[in-house]
């Protein structure tokens, strides 16, 4: 195992190097969510907590749609600005600006009639439900700041930029917290707000993100060079399309897992509020360490794009093989941490003794889950920095809803295993799409590259 790591020295630290801002960056969208989570869960009980699981099962379907399409830009503006093509970026930046506007008006209106129409109609809870509404309305009226926000940020990290998003992130989340805590608890004469205080934080969090990265990217002198041809009313269909040609089925595969997740959450909502509130209590925190292997994704799509595009299939091979290793020893890590700390874990979201009785077992699981979780998510990334994406689209959604749902359905709900028996499903799932995505590189390495 040494000699492995010290002949492959280079690539490890490469990719981690790169990794690094990323995965924080990344982490700040889930970490506001799982900030809302915990507050909610200490300070306002556990039917709060339940309708925090219900908003976020119909609403994250929605957001990665969003971050799917934005992120399209980035590898474009990777490939204009080697070509030193600086009126192309500043083109393509005003264009994916008009997307991500026209792209968060939509879904905006899909959360308010579409998601909440779902919400009111999937066997629910009634008080989860009525507790859940405001919620949802205030949590979607953040999506429009947000998707600007990551206009500008994936145009940074197209030019080599991570560095900036990441600090706003760090920064945004701290704000969301303290907002969060003073207007759920009742501070400073405001009063209690319960689970609309949550949503209100995140809403005036992401609004002032949204201000500095803009600030940031518009009076930068990192810009400058590119920023004295962006021109707000620029327009073009076919640069638009180029977008969207990368980061639909981006989106799709995004909706596809996150779908299943979502899914998964209304099925653990037919059993009980408390066994919603354990299966929330637990992917809250299983979430945190995806998004630090989805950075690690990041980073394998950018250095394996490097390498295709320069037809280095050696250092392709390389970095793929270390994008593996890295995720894989990460999620192991990760895995000991849960099995270890299952029985107190769970406080840190709740103080309902049942929700943590039933989210205890679930860490347990999720030691298998997160190594597949891990593996399957640097797949896509190994396979989108080669530019397979429609593939892998198909894969995410057989491996989710062709296979693990239906067994956690039956699992769960048939054979009354209840939400252990959802997860089992979710785990079958992962390692379906893990396979899947792996053997797939395999094939384009031998077919493809001829390798």
């Amino acid at each position: 195992m040494f000699k492995q790591f010290q002949s492959n020295k280079m690539y490890y630290l490469s990719t981690a190097a790169l990794a690094g801002p990323v995965v924080i960056s990344q982490l700040g969208h889930t970490l506001v969510q799982t900030a809302d989570t915990i507050i909610v869960g200490q300070f306002a009980g556990t039917i709060s907590l339940a309708a925090v699981s219900l908003v976020h099962s119909v609403f994250m379907v929605v957001l990665v749609i969003g971050l799917g399409i934005s992120y399209g830009l980035t590898p474009l503006i990777a490939q204009e600005n080697g070509r030193s093509n600086l009126k192309e970026c500043a083109q393509l930046l005003s264009n994916s600006l008009w997307l991500n506007i026209v792209a968060a008006i939509l879904l905006f209106l899909t959360v308010y009639y579409g998601s909440m129409y779902a919400m009111q109609h999937a066997d629910q809870d009634p008080l989860v439900v009525e507790t859940a509404k405001p919620y949802l309305l205030i949590l979607s009226m953040s999506i429009l700041p947000l998707m600007i926000f990551n206009t500008f940020k994936q145009f940074a990290e197209g030019l080599g930029y991570t560095k900036q998003a990441m600090n706003i992130s760090i920064w945004g989340n701290v704000l969301n917290i303290i907002l969060a805590i003073i207007l759920v608890k009742g501070m400073f004469g405001i009063p209690a707000m319960g689970v609309k205080g949550v949503g209100i934080a995140t809403l005036i969090d992401r609004i002032l993100m949204m201000l500095v990265m803009v600030w940031y990217v518009l009076r930068s002198k990192n810009f400058k060079r590119y920023i004295d041809h962006f021109r707000i009313k620029f327009i073009d269909i076919n640069r638009i399309k180029k977008i969207l040609k990368i980061g639909a089925p981006v989106a799709m595969q995004y909706v596809f897992e996150i779908g299943a997740f979502a899914a998964a959450a209304l099925i653990a909502g037919k059993i009980g509020a408390i066994q919603q509130a354990a299966h929330q209590t637990a992917i809250t925190l299983a979430a945190m360490t995806y998004m630090m292997a989805s950075g690690i994704a990041a980073a394998a799509t950018i250095k394996i794009g490097n390498s295709y595009g320069n037809k280095n299939y050696f250092r392709l091979q390389k970095f793929a093989s270390v994008s593996y290793h890295l995720v894989i020893v990460f999620m192991i890590i990760c895995a000991l941490i849960f099995a270890i700390f299952n029985q107190y874990l769970p406080y840190l979201i709740s103080k309902d003794l049942e929700v943590i009785a039933l989210a205890a077992p679930l860490l347990i699981i999720a030691g298998m889950f997160q190594l597949f979780d891990g593996t399957q998510v640097v797949g896509l990334g190994v396979l989108r920095g080669i530019g397979d994406v429609n593939i892998p689209t198909f894969i995410t959604f057989f491996a989710y809803w062709v296979v693990g749902l239906p067994i956690a359905y039956l699992l769960g709900i048939t054979l009354e295993l209840g939400v252990k028996g959802i997860w089992y499903g979710l785990t079958i799932g992962l390692l379906t799409s893990s396979c899947l995505l792996f053997f797939r590189y395999r094939h384009i390495v031998r077919t493809r590259l001829n390798l």
